[in-house]
């Protein structure tokens, strides 16, 4: 009796793709309604990368606010590190209006569908420029920001802590690029309790005088659509981490997409945007752009499968040798 086998004349190389299919890890948190691939192909083969390379290849590179805060929260917007400093202790109330009527003047143009990126950089220099004009003409004092971060309504994602944790103990650097304020930023983390030896800020810090007052913005403005720049500047920093060719990013904003172009030794880079405010209107520009969008998704639970997966291997190592 002669039994006929279709598949034994296909290929070796559909062979292989088919194998890879039938035997591939399926990632629960991958197949909610909340996450979208246009190429999950792609996804899955740079995953897959990343993981036979190891936690020794891999570095992380995020966006703060917005990407490992949340959104929202019980309703109501979680406060940027700019937004955390809009607080009576630091600012006057005039001051205030001022900040929430900039505020509402160039946010809708950082999140309008409608410009590219080159269009929009001439107002966010506006913006942030103005906002740190008044921030610095407020006098406000280095011993007063803990106080301010613990006041506000700062919350980082669910199962941020755990990410934190995980990059730590498998020794991955974190590199958070952040166009925040980055004495708030730190303070934040800090007072998370997740501020490991692991984790390197470029950010917008606060110069104070000998007094403890601001006086002045440090080095080169950092908004949402120039992080290229702000990578390349920073290239001295990337470089030290030139051992890690493996990129998992993490952003809210298209802006973010650059924050990688300071590792020149990039071999494999998986994008993971966070698409939080008008969803419908952002949604195709987001897909084009990034490997993996996460729709309205308040937690950390897609980048922590992502990242346990990439470093299951050295898990199963430590388990062995115990």
């Amino acid at each position: 009796m002669v039994f006929h086998i279709p598949w034994i004349y296909t290929p070796v190389r559909t062979i292989l793709a088919i194998w890879h299919q039938l035997t591939k890890t399926e990632i629960p948190e991958l197949t909610r309604v909340s996450v979208m691939m246009r190429e999950r192909s792609r996804v899955e083969d740079t995953m897959y990368a990343m993981q036979k390379a190891g936690a020794g290849s891999l570095q992380v590179i995020s966006d703060f606010d917005m990407t490992l805060t949340k959104f929202a929260h019980k309703g109501k917007r979680v406060p940027t590190t700019h937004n955390i400093l809009n607080n009576r202790l630091l600012i006057d109330d005039d001051s205030t209006v001022k900040m929430k009527k900039l505020f509402n003047t160039y946010y809708p143009i950082e999140i309008d569908a409608s410009l590219n990126p080159e269009e929009k950089l001439p107002y966010m220099v506006e913006w942030w420029t103005k906002v740190h004009d008044l921030l610095i003409q407020q006098r406000i004092r280095k011993d007063e920001l803990a106080r301010a971060v613990r006041d506000s309504n700062a919350v980082l994602r669910e199962g941020c802590s755990a990410f934190f944790d995980c990059l730590a103990e498998q020794r991955v650097p974190l590199l958070i690029f952040s166009a925040g304020v980055g004495d708030i930023l730190e303070e934040v983390i800090r007072q998370n309790h997740v501020f490991h030896p692991n984790v390197h800020i470029i950010s917008n810090y606060m110069d104070f005088d000998h007094t403890g007052v601001l006086q002045a913005f440090k080095g080169q403005l950092i908004h949402s659509y120039n992080k290229r720049a702000g990578a390349l500047s920073h290239g001295a920093t990337l470089r030290e981490l030139h051992g890690q060719p493996n990129v998992l990013l993490l952003g809210d904003s298209l802006g973010d997409l650059s924050m990688a172009d300071g590792v020149s030794t990039a071999q494999n880079i998986l994008t993971v945007g966070f698409l939080n405010d008008q969803v419908e209107e952002r949604k195709e520009s987001f897909l084009n752009s990034f490997d993996i969008v996460l729709l309205r998704d308040e937690t950390m639970d897609v980048p922590n499968a992502i990242l346990r997966f990439i470093v299951s291997s050295e898990i199963s190592k430590v388990h062995r040798e115990k």
